[in-house]
């Protein structure tokens, strides 16, 4: 195991044994590909919400916009295609086209982006039921090519728009927004405290 997957392991909000499940799907996705640069994210997040409502929710792509900082919109096209437009680094705009590639209603959403897209990248939404009372565990595996292979994942990294360092803020900003009905945003003070 690589420095990086364990820590990915160690950030993840999930079990150990989740953690490596979705770095296990993330490596066999980028092998599939044959993405050699890949990178890799798995997160989840425990929402106090039935399952159903959740899958609901995240199934009108539209609604990813609502709670992912770095995206600025999902249209539905024809079929099972979506198109994706992504603010990246420094003001860049990244557009590329998605397909669903598996899905089982209320349970799992996998999707690949089509040939000749802005942003090579595969991924699966999985959702299960929490212990009883605690509503739904919502876990989140990518795999992608960044765009400039090392030099752009550093480089994203450098601006916070790197998809695992993402995936994390926007899996908890799901979770505030479907609790409470919004997204709590912290603001820096009006005047600063001199000391």
């Amino acid at each position: 195991m690589t420095q990086d997957e364990a820590r990915t392991i160690e950030d993840s909000d999930a079990p150990a044994t989740v953690a490596i499940h979705q770095r296990d799907e993330a490596h066999a996705v980028a092998e599939a590909h044959e993405w050699n640069g890949a990178a890799l994210a798995g997160r989840t997040v425990t929402i106090n919400k039935p399952r159903a409502e959740i899958y609901a929710f995240w199934r009108d792509f539209r609604n990813l916009a609502s709670f992912m900082e770095n995206i600025r919109e999902v249209s539905p096209g024809p079929g099972d295609v979506s198109h994706w437009v992504v603010e990246a680094p420094a003001g860049a705009k990244i557009e590329w086209d998605s397909r669903i590639t598996e899905e089982q209603d209320g349970r799992l959403i996998a999707w690949e982006s089509v040939e000749g897209s802005g942003l090579r990248n595969a991924g699966r939404v999985e959702f299960r039921d929490a212990p009883p009372g605690r509503g739904a565990e919502v876990s989140v595996t990518l795999a992608y090519e960044p765009p400039g292979g090392e030099v752009g994942k550093a480089f994203a990294k450098l601006f916070q728009k790197e998809p695992k360092m993402q995936a994390r803020r926007d899996l908890r900003r799901l979770k505030q927004l479907l609790e409470t009905g919004e997204i709590a945003v912290s603001q820096p003070p009006e005047h600063p405290v001199k000391g």
